[in-house]
Parts: structure tokens; C-alpha cells; sequence
């Protein structure tokens, strides 16, 4: 090979190890400009940043920070930014579902690097709120939030799709699970009303996830709630306010407890049943034994002493609306 065509191949190699390296920090690219201007070498700066000397030349020449040109994403993706935003929320930050929606829905045909680079300022704007919004802790009789998972379970030899109902207080992280065969409204209203029971009163609040079951329409841009009659009138004779999370944006709830999460990971992985009576057993089980009584990674404290001190007689007592001790997880009907 001639002296000419390597030269060529090592300064293509050195082209796309440019374009590949990793984009420099503001500070960074002012430390190369100021050892360049004290006489330093382009060749010994690149060893001293871990990058390579075309890349101090290319900020020596330019004498400030600047981006990558991206003139074909810019045009491509120009005016999309809320809808990529959006997207990017809802599917947990999945750059290639987001490449793939764009060509499906939008006739936009992107490499999946290219959607990672428009995604990259979109994911760090949302980390930089993450981070600075506080973390929203309500007081005893508050708030109950509601979430709705679904598992698959070995009972008696079959795997069985399970619906698992979760409620936590918001106070003190207590607990309270139900396992269903279905999610339907019925299941949301048996859930609250055994929940109520198990902790003994109800919540000034309580709120869900945006399920069908529960709410006719959330408008993600003026965020009005339209919630189902029934549920009004369960809110009613129970006394709560029922809330709803803003749509695709979890953080609403104020703490981020994944308390579905949890009960699949710590109460159901692994296990198998004999019966679903044995599976529902097992999580009343579980729930006293283990999720009542463990360290909370954010109180410092197990939730059911929290429940005990500080929350139990603070809700709002059942009263006459106590739910039916001879059949203790009865749905109310509603008219």
C-alpha cells in the first residue's frame, strides 16, 4: 500500500473518531483554548483531554464551544420538539420507540442515532427538572394513591394473568394489596373499600393513574379531569376527593413509590401457588410480615410504626359507611 493511500485511510480513521468522541464541555473546550494560547501543542493537549487532535483544532480554529452541525436533523425534526418531548415521556425515554413512531405516524425516517442526538438536550432538560423539583411529602390523612399492574402467576400449574391492586398512604408508605382477575371498575371500587377497612378511615384524597375505568377525559395540555359518575358518586358516600395524575408524567403522584413495582419484584417473583384463594393468602401475608414492617428507603422508618404514631388517628373514621364485615370486600352499589 503506498505512503499517499495510508495517509488517506489514517486521516479518514481520524475523521470518524472525531465525529464518534464524545461532544466536549463548555469548560473543557476553555482550558484546551487557554493551553493553545500558552504555547502548548495541539498533539499534547488531545493526550492530556483523551481526545484527538483534530478535535483541539477544530475548537482552536472556531476559538469557542460550539455543537456539532446537525443541519439534516434540524430540518428534519424542525417544530417537533414538543412532540418529541411528549413521546419521550411516554415511552421512559426509548429513543427507538420514538424512531419508530416518527416514521410510522409522521413519515419521518431517522437513523436511531440521530433521534438519540435530538433526544440527548430533551432528556437532560427533564433530568434538570427531576432534580430540582422537591420532593412533595403530605401530611397524615392526606392522600392515597391508587396503581393498577398486572403479573402473570403460577397457580395450581397455569400461569394466570393477575391484576394486582396497590394502595399506599401517603404519609406513611403503608401498604394495602388485592389481587383480581380483571381491572375493571368494580375491582377499583372493591380495592379502595377493602383498603379503607384494612387502615381503618379514609383520606381527604385520593389519587389514581389515568384508567379508563375511572376517568372519561384528561386533557394533557389544560389538564381538566373529567372523572366517571360512578366514581363520583363512590368519592361521595365515601367522602374523598378523587385526583388524577397529569397524563404521562408520574411525578404527580409526588413521590414515585412504583409500589406495583415492589409488590412484583419482593411478593410474587419466584413464587408459585397451589390455589388463587392460597395467592390471595399469601399477599395479605406478605404485606404484614414484610412491607409493613421494613425500612422505607425514604422515612428511615418501617411504615406500619409511621401508621401507628402519626397516621391512624388522623383518618377520617368509616363511620356508618363501614364496609360489611360478613362480606368485608363487597363493592358498593351505586345508582
Amino acid at each position: 500500500m503506498s505512503t499517499e493511500v495510508i495517509e488517506v485511510v489514517e486521516s479518514s480513521a481520524r475523521d470518524e473518531a472525531a465525529r464518534r468522541e464524545p461532544m466536549r464541555t463548555p469548560d473543557e473546550v476553555a482550558a484546551m483554548l487557554e493551553l493553545k494560547r500558552r504555547g502548548r501543542g495541539a498533539k499534547r493537549i488531545a493526550r492530556e483531554f483523551g481526545t484527538c487532535p483534530k478535535t483541539v483544532r477544530r475548537y482552536v480554529r472556531e476559538g469557542c464551544w460550539t455543537g456539532y452541525s446537525r443541519a439534516g436533523r434540524r430540518a428534519a425534526l424542525a417544530g417537533k420538539e414538543n412532540w418529541l418531548e411528549e413521546r419521550l415521556v411516554r415511552h421512559g425515554g426509548n429513543a427507538d420507540v420514538v424512531r419508530q413512531e416518527l416514521a410510522s405516524e409522521l413519515g419521518i425516517r431517522l437513523s436511531l442515532r440521530t433521534v438519540e442526538r435530538a433526544c440527548t438536550p430533551l432528556r437532560q432538560r427533564l433530568l434538570a427538572e427531576a432534580r430540582a423539583t422537591m420532593r412533595f411529602e403530605t401530611p397524615p390523612r392526606q392522600q392515597l394513591r391508587i396503581d393498577f399492574g398486572e403479573r402473570r402467576v403460577l397457580i395450581d400449574g397455569a400461569t394466570v394473568r393477575a391484576y394486582l391492586f396497590v394502595a399506599t398512604l401517603g404519609f406513611s408508605r403503608r401498604l394495602h394489596v388485592r389481587a383480581f382477575r380483571r381491572e375493571a371498575q368494580e375491582s377499583w371500587f372493591s380495592g379502595m373499600e377493602s383498603t379503607f377497612a384494612a387502615f381503618g378511615g379514609t383520606t381527604e384524597e385520593v389519587l389514581f393513574d389515568n384508567a379508563r375505568a375511572l376517568v372519561e377525559r384528561h386533557d394533557a395540555a389544560t389538564r381538566e379531569v373529567v372523572f366517571n359518575a360512578r366514581l363520583h358518586a363512590f368519592a361521595r358516600h365515601w367522602g374523598f376527593r378523587p385526583r388524577a395524575c397529569a397524563p404521562y408524567r408520574a411525578r404527580t403522584k409526588g413521590k414515585d413509590e412504583r409500589g406495583v413495582g415492589y409488590v412484583k419484584r419482593n411478593a410474587i417473583a419466584g413464587r408459585s401457588f397451589p390455589s388463587w384463594a392460597a395467592f390471595e393468602a399469601h399477599l395479605v401475608a406478605w404485606t404484614g410480615e414484610v412491607a409493613d414492617v421494613r425500612i422505607h428507603g425514604t422515612t428511615g422508618e418501617p411504615p406500619l410504626e409511621r401508621f401507628q404514631r402519626s397516621e391512624a388517628a388522623a383518618l377520617r373514621p368509616l363511620g356508618a359507611h363501614s364496609v360489611d364485615r360478613e362480606r368485608p370486600f363487597r363493592p358498593i352499589v351505586i345508582t
